[in-house]
């Protein structure tokens, strides 16, 4: 309940937010803030009831940026209108990305966060060419980054292709949000694994009291995730 990857990510992006401007992926832009457990708007929410293409809205690990949060929901996150920044973490211990939504089985977590950073820029009505740092960031363990289970699902390539697919079964009713929001918005965003040991690494330089402490839990966190990821594969 304690060690695991849900508060090593809290713990990081706490420290981030009282270190900003630094030259980091997680760094915080001025006037910048973060929330934990956050729910994004999906480009593919219902049309109408029972509607068999649609998914609701995505579970975020973590967010940074020029953000509101709970104007809708207590957990929805917009960019503002004059925004800038907006970054999504996943955070990983040792699973892999989650598979594709009920209703489109290839449809993978890292193309349904993608889809929501373009669609989070779309309803601020933000003008692409002031954006500043938009990101998809998978933060693990090196041992997992090193084995390749992120490489296939990462790749922009491949997350464009399954966004296209996606699409092309609204039969041209998304034609537009793909061309006018996603072909522009795409390109720039930044889909990285980012390894735990790196951050702490990082943070170290920096603050090394806090790193050290940050090192201490992340161990328990592999100390005890390890035990119950051995359960789950026997």
């Amino acid at each position: 309940l304690l060690y695991n990857e849900g508060w090593m990510l809290r713990l990081t992006l706490d420290w981030f937010s009282n270190h900003p401007g630094m030259e980091h992926p997680l760094a915080f832009p001025k006037d910048g803030t973060w929330f934990s457990e956050a729910l994004l708007p999906s480009p593919f929410l219902p049309r109408f009831r029972g509607d068999p293409l649609a998914e609701s809205r995505t579970h975020a690990d973590g967010v940074i940026g020029h953000l509101t949060i709970g104007k809708q929901g207590k957990a929805d996150v917009e960019l503002l209108s004059n925004g800038t920044h907006f970054v999504i973490c996943e955070a990983k211990i040792f699973s892999s990305l989650s598979g594709g939504v009920k209703n489109v089985t290839a449809y993978d977590q890292a193309a349904r966060n993608v889809a929501c950073i373009v669609e989070m820029v779309r309803r601020a009505g933000t003008d692409p060419a002031q954006l500043k740092q938009l990101g998809f960031y998978v933060l693990a363990p090196n041992r997992q980054i090193e084995s390749g289970i992120f490489s296939t699902p990462m790749s922009k390539i491949n997350i464009q292709q399954q966004i296209e697919l996606r699409v092309k079964l609204y039969q041209g009713e998304k034609d537009d949000w793909f061309r006018d929001w996603f072909g522009i918005i795409f390109p720039k965003v930044i889909v990285q694994a980012v390894a735990w040991e790196t951050l702490i690494e990082f943070i170290c330089t920096v603050d090394s009291e806090y790193g050290h402490e940050l090192q201490g839990f992340y161990d328990r966190c592999l100390l005890y995730n390890q035990a119950s990821h051995k359960r789950t594969l026997s």
